[in-house]
């Protein structure tokens, strides 16, 4: 980050003025003592401390910069030697980081000690964390349906629909269906349903069943005959179906409901009425409109994805919600599920360092490679050379600290 960079070369040339100002001092002071003083009694022993300080300051000062450039410019040998060994540098780092850092043993050590699927079930368990993933999810489905081409996945969609319904046993399905209702009563309610519906339309339509009993009746029967034949049977036929419709213990009704299942027993059981259900499904499945229908399943399932991806509040969104909060619970509360992720997850980072740990360090190595020369040197320095200071620090406090010690020792003996 630039704001970190401009830090970091702050510190540093706050360093070197401070390692650079001692030296200075030292410099100062024992110029001053050979030019102002005898170098008797204690300027003598100021004088020593103040060459040695300046010579170990010296000493450290060409030592941080031949690591990094060369003195003055001057071609000394074995100077700026991270420029001169900035490939060879990367390859050895690249090397260490491989030898003692990629290791099947390391990494699997980090990968059990960071917990991540009881973390990660805890991060999912989140509501805010579950909605947002959910939302990324939908955008990410609504996305790939954008995207995708209609016109093969129309046919793909309508050849698979199909496929599948060719191969769908219908007969035990219907029977399925029927038993289903039977047991359920609604096989009766629509019997009834239909019978007040026969009822209503025997009524709405009594002129015209008249009239086509006149005609088809003798013309040798006198017509009052005709009428009370029709009226006698019309009104027979409308008292057995609202017999059959107020008794629900009727007679009809028991056989309706033997014939249905009597029905569902065949299509289970006999080869010919199973083979005549499969029959009329083929021949539906040919027909054109259904050909239509079945291409029109992707246009609408796209439809369908996109509202609801788009929609906050969309079953697809709340379901989403719900399944990421679950496998969150799972994640994070069943030991089973968590110590099979934590080995898969084991497997795949141990096959990861075993087969590309080589390309991994690589990066290392090859990225050392395309910097320049000067960029190399100045990115570490920048990392490093704030603390090398330190060294010329030391080396001019140390130096002026031995050169008293010497002088001293001199003195006395």
């Amino acid at each position: 980050m630039p704001e970190v960079a401009a830090g970091r070369v702050a510190a540093l040339r706050r360093m070197k003025l401070i390692s650079g100002g001692l030296l200075l001092v030292a410099a100062v002071v024992y110029v001053l003592c050979r030019a102002l003083t005898d170098g008797d009694g204690v300027w003598g022993y100021v004088e020593a401390a103040a060459e040695a300080s300046m010579v170990g300051g010296l000493a450290d000062w060409f030592a941080v910069t031949a690591l990094f450039r060369r003195p003055l410019g001057l071609p000394i040998p074995h100077t700026a030697i991270i420029p001169a060994k900035k490939d060879q540098i990367g390859a050895g780092l690249a090397g260490f980081v491989r030898e003692y850092f990629l290791t099947s043993e390391i990494v699997g050590e980090r990968v059990a000690a960071a917990r991540v699927p009881a973390r990660v079930g805890e991060w999912l368990t989140d509501p805010v964390h579950a909605r947002r993933l959910a939302e990324e999810v939908s955008a990410a489905v609504g996305g790939m349906a954008s995207v995708m081409r209609d016109d093969q996945l129309r046919n793909s969609v309508a050849t698979f629909a199909d496929k599948r319904l060719r191969e769908m046993d219908v007969a035990p399905l219907l029977a399925r269906i029927i038993e289903t209702a039977c047991d359920a009563g609604q096989h009766q309610a629509a019997l009834t349903t239909f019978l007040r519906g026969a009822r209503t339309f025997l009524d709405a339509n009594r002129g015209e069943l008249r009239q086509r009993v006149a005609m088809e009746s003798p013309e040798w029967v006198p017509e009052w005959v005709d009428e009370r034949m029709f009226t006698k049977g019309f009104r027979l036929l409308q008292s057995f179906l609202s017999d059959v419709i107020d008794d629900e213990d009727h007679g009809l009704r028991h056989g309706f409901d033997t014939q249905l299942r009597e029905l569902a027993d065949r299509l289970r059981h006999d080869p010919e009425q199973i083979a005549k259900v499969e029959a009329a499904r083929d021949q539906l499945l040919d027909h054109p409109r259904i050909h239509e229908y079945l291409a029109n399943l992707w246009d609408s399932a796209k439809l369908l994805v996109l509202r609801e991806a788009d929609d906050p509040d969309s079953d697809l969104r709340r379901s989403a919600e719900s399944l990421v909060v679950r496998a969150g619970e799972v994640l994070r509360d069943d030991p089973q599920i968590s110590a099979r992720v934590e080995e898969a997850l084991q497997r795949l980072t141990g096959h990861v360092v075993a087969n590309y740990a080589d390309d991994l360090t690589g990066v290392i190595s090859s990225t050392i490679e395309r910097w320049d020369t000067e960029e190399t040197s100045r990115r570490l320095e920048l990392q490093v050379g704030r603390d090398l200071q330190f060294i010329r620090i030391n080396g001019t406090v140390v130096g002026a600290l031995a050169g008293l010690v010497i002088y001293a020792v001199t003195q006395l003996f």
